[in-house]
């Protein structure tokens, strides 16, 4: 079962919402225990027997952090160790077990039996969850849940159990024991819902459609289309993870906005990024601040010099394109982030190092690194704290380039088809048949491509607005108008529920009709 089907939405969604409002607000324990269930329900629908794998994980973490609280020094460390292990050993297991042994088998060694392990839907997500609860016990930045069952109506919880956002316990903790929803939590929370749908069912995959349609799956066919249309098609892809992902994340936070739980956000609208270090500031929040925290600051972070940050790093990336799918190219994209971001890091150090020496004050800003000439901050402090223009604009591009390149190696999870991608992009084995522009430009596209691009321009175009703050910032002016006069207040209020009205009714004709409605979360 997914967020993206008639099915959850008008009977398993609708359900919960009548059983839990039922429920007395005062009556947290039924209002957790009819949430919990349907929690469990709804895994059910996904793999019934990976049930008992997902209370197993919440039960080793349930014990060890009580056992991280009850002892000291050794004791503790032996708990979290012991917690850390488990957990990624079954994820390690379930997730990487073929793919290791695939590759060990290429080895001088007798080959071993591939094991056949079906892939756990959601199981990096609860996994990593439950290993920043009790690393936050041990740290004693929460303190143990001694109930059973709440913890596990925290891992299980279906909003984000298989999509995300990571949710970390310090987020929800005192929600788990009490909270309320309001008329303002259920109003936005549909509206984050229902914009969160249209955008996954109609933008997402709308433009899914056009890049399977661009991108065929066999080597031998790939290694005749033309550039173009590998171009467009990764292109399409691009934005297709991007409202495909940050839809979904913006359907598990409308709908825990509506039950009283206020998840983080996840997406800030990466494709505005200045630079990849920024984009990566703005995309999988939720995933960048965990490996940060739990990883990157504990094995040093920035504080041990230039050749420690750099294996720091490449911890980080080797880890992050791991954790995405079991696959080369997985790990080959994260490799590619760490080379972008290490070379990003030079430059910025080498600007402050410059900037330092002409006595200039250096701005960190989310787009970037800043140089103000001068004497001193205080002397500065009217400077707009952001980049010029067209340097923002340059930084833009630069992003977006690397970031859909970035996008191609993550498509391709066969080598072969990322090999034959790579060499029809640069035309190889076509030159000799190229005299002039003519030849070349023929070489370029086919009519597949333009007849592609033309029935379907209305839509990209809608999908590539998607991808900016256009509707928070109309909501924004809409807010601060109404300050000054209420009749903006109403016109936004009759403006949002026009949307919703639409949203739904939009997505639910897509819905219907539509038989391809890929989920790109499996292998996570």
């Amino acid at each position: 079962m997914v967020f993206a089907s008639l099915f959850f939405i008008y009977a398993f969604f609708a359900l919960n919402l009548i059983f839990y409002m039922i429920v007395r607000t005062e009556d947290i324990y039924f209002r957790n225990g009819v949430m919990l269930v349907f929690s469990l329900i709804f895994y059910a629908f996904v793999g019934p027997k990976y049930i008992l794998l997902l209370v197993g994980e919440t039960l080793i973490s349930y014990i060890c952090a009580l056992g991280i609280s009850k002892t000291e020094n050794g004791g503790r460390k032996l708990f979290l160790a012991l917690d850390i292990v488990l957990l990624l050993g079954l994820l390690g297991y379930f997730k990487y077990a073929g793919f290791l042994v695939t590759n060990f088998n290429l080895l001088p060694f007798p080959d071993l039996k591939v094991p056949q392990v079906a892939s756990v839907v959601g199981i990096s997500f609860y996994t990593f969850q439950l290993i920043s609860y009790t690393v936050d016990v041990f740290r004693k930045e929460v303190k143990p849940q001694k109930n059973f069952l709440r913890l596990l109506l925290y891992t299980s919880m279906f909003h984000q159990c298989i999509a995300g956002p990571i949710v970390r316990y310090s987020t929800v903790q005192k929600e788990l024991r009490s909270r309320t929803a309001d008329s303002t939590d259920l109003y936005e929370g549909i509206l984050r819902f229902s914009t969160g749908l249209a955008k996954k069912a109609i933008l997402a995959n709308g433009v899914a459609s056009v890049a399977k349609s661009l991108l065929p799956e066999g080597v031998a066919a790939m290694q005749t289309t033309p550039p173009a249309n590998i171009a467009l098609g990764i292109f399409c892809f691009t934005l297709q993870i991007y409202l495909d992902f940050s839809a979904y994340s913006d359907m598990a936070i409308g709908m825990g906005r509506m039950l009283g739980f206020h998840y983080p956000e996840n997406f800030n609208y990466p494709y505005t990024a200045v630079s990849v270090t920024d984009f990566w500031r703005r995309w999988h929040i939720s995933l960048s601040s965990f490996f940060r925290d739990y990883v990157y600051i504990p094995l040093g972070g920035n504080r041990k010099g230039l050749v420690i940050t750099i294996l720091n790093l490449f911890v980080v990336w080797f880890l992050t394109g791991m954790w995405h799918g079991a696959s080369w190219n997985f790990i080959l994209w994260g490799l590619y982030y760490f080379v972008i971001l290490v070379i990003e890091k030079c430059i910025r150090s080498a600007i402050k190092k410059s900037a330092s020496k002409k006595n200039s004050v250096v701005l960190e800003t989310a787009e970037g690194t800043v140089v103000l000439s001068g004497e001193s901050s205080d002397s500065h402090s009217s400077e707009k704290d952001s980049a010029p223009l067209p340097l923002r604009c340059l930084g833009h591009v630069y992003t977006m380039i690397l970031v859909i390149i970035g996008w191609g190696i993550f498509y391709f999870e066969d080598l072969s088809l990322l090999k034959a991608a790579s060499k029809s992009m640069l035309l190889s084995g076509k030159w000799n048949l190229i005299h002039n522009a003519h030849d070349l430009i023929a070489n370029l596209y086919n009519d597949h491509m333009l007849i592609t691009l033309k029935s379907n321009l209305i839509l990209l175009i809608v999908a590539i607005l998607a991808c900016f703050p256009i509707w928070t910032g109309f909501r924004k002016l809409i807010e601060k108008a109404g300050k000054k006069n209420s009749a903006f207040t109403a016109l936004g209020g009759i403006i949002d529920i026009t949307v919703m009205i639409l949203c739904m009714l939009l997505a639910t004709i897509a819905l219907a009709g539509n038989t391809y409605n890929p989920f790109l979360y499996f292998r996570f």
